[in-house]
């Protein structure tokens, strides 16, 4: 049995090195709106720190905000100081590795953006060429503190999407319009 009362997905957290020029990137690059500071400053007392997220009980929040891109899921972005952080981000390959994916209209466009603003892109836009994601085109690019970040865009769906509209199934994420539902 699942989770009483799963509903989805309500925020991805993730950490940054400078939230400012983070939130920037996200409202200047993605057109992001950012909502809210939550917190600034906030040290748990004791081990308060350790108990509750699993960081060094000395880690301060130096602040944290919610973004929300379009009418995908909001992102909590944290700016800590903790004696033992690591400054250099995994890599996809890398336990807890990650990136965040974002969906684009039209992917030439969107790349053309990127590269226009300085955003560094990983090589070309790759398009799936047989298998459910037939239809999916896809880009890597970096956040300027060495996040992975991906654009993907199927304007006419994708080989799972329509199988999954005909047949009943879970269709996966669809952009929709803000507000609209897409299922």
């Amino acid at each position: 049995m699942p989770m009483p009362g799963m509903r989805g997905m309500e925020h991805i957290g993730f950490t940054v090195p400078d939230i400012d020029e983070a939130c920037d990137f996200f409202a200047n690059i993605l057109g992001a709106e950012v909502l809210y500071t939550a917190a600034t400053d906030f040290q748990g007392e004791g081990n308060w720190m350790v108990e509750h997220l699993n960081v060094d009980p000395r880690c301060v929040i130096k602040e944290f905000r919610y973004v929300r891109c379009g009418n995908g899921t909001n992102l909590e972005i944290f700016q800590y100081e903790a004696p033992d952080q690591t400054p250099n981000p995994p890599r996809n390959s890398d336990i807890g590795g990650h990136h965040l994916a974002f969906y684009v209209d039209d992917m030439d466009a969107a790349i053309a953006f990127l590269k226009e603003s300085g955003v560094k892109v990983l090589g070309e836009p790759t398009s799936y060429t047989e298998g459910p994601n037939l239809g999916l085109t896809w880009c890597y690019f970096m956040a300027p503190w060495g996040m992975q970040l991906e654009i993907v865009s199927a304007p006419k769906g994708t080989v799972y999407d329509d199988e999954a509209k005909a047949s009943g199934k879970t269709r996966l994420f669809h952009p929709g319009k803000v507000g609209e539902t897409t299922l």
